[in-house]
């Protein structure tokens, strides 16, 4: 048994917790965006960029209470990652809300909303799995489960593009779409590292 001279700062859990719910909203306003006209994007964008504020403002919370805190509840560079990687996920959903208002895609192809369906459960997943950190139980079938997502997601992407190439007539058109397509690949690649970062804490912390 391991006891401990400094009580241990638990508040973590919590800060993690509500960081991915930023997710959660994020890819809900962005999957709402697929189906909005020009105005209604404009819009959600709008809200994506104040969730994404709000992401940033808990990233920083996180940050102050690492540099503040004597005793964490695990590796200080593991606690400084994940909060970065949470923050790497919820810059690529904005990133994505931005292209679709910025290029004014009016026709955006459906398999595109199945990427973000992807998104949106991975978002659904690592809010769950958060607040598991504070006992390291039943975190196995998150990242498995993301793994799968992110491999799907791989797929989808390379078909998405193929299907661009093969259709798409307008070189600028194929450009924006192709650019669009590849950042919500990466922000399912960004949710997949945060997979990667939470199975490294629970083997080293188990």
């Amino acid at each position: 048994m391991h006891f401990r001279l400094t009580p241990r700062d638990d508040t973590f859990f919590d800060m993690f917790t509500t960081s991915a719910r930023h997710l959660v909203t994020g890819t809900e306003a962005l999957d709402l965006m697929l189906n909005e006209d020009r105005e209604g994007q404009a819009e959600l964008a709008k809200q994506i960029r104040d969730i994404e504020h709000s992401a940033d403002d808990s990233t920083h919370a996180i940050i102050r209470r690492l540099n503040s805190t004597f005793v964490t509840p695990f590796d200080r560079d593991d606690i400084y990652d994940l909060a970065s990687g949470l923050d790497d996920c919820m810059d690529y959903i904005e990133e994505a809300a931005d292209l679709i208002v910025l290029y004014r895609i009016e026709k955006i192809p459906k398999k595109v909303s199945k990427q973000v369906a992807i998104l949106k459960t991975a978002a659904e997943l690592t809010a769950e799995a958060m607040p598991k950190l504070r006992t390291l139980d039943g975190l196995a079938d998150y990242w498995i489960e993301i793994n799968r997502l992110e491999n799907q997601a791989d797929r989808l992407h390379r078909a998405l593009i193929a299907s661009l190439f093969e259709h798409e007539d307008n070189a600028v058109k194929l450009l924006k779409v192709k650019e669009l397509v590849e950042t919500l690949e990466a922000a399912a690649d960004a949710f997949e590292n945060v997979a990667n970062m939470v199975e490294t804490i629970t083997l080293k912390e188990s």
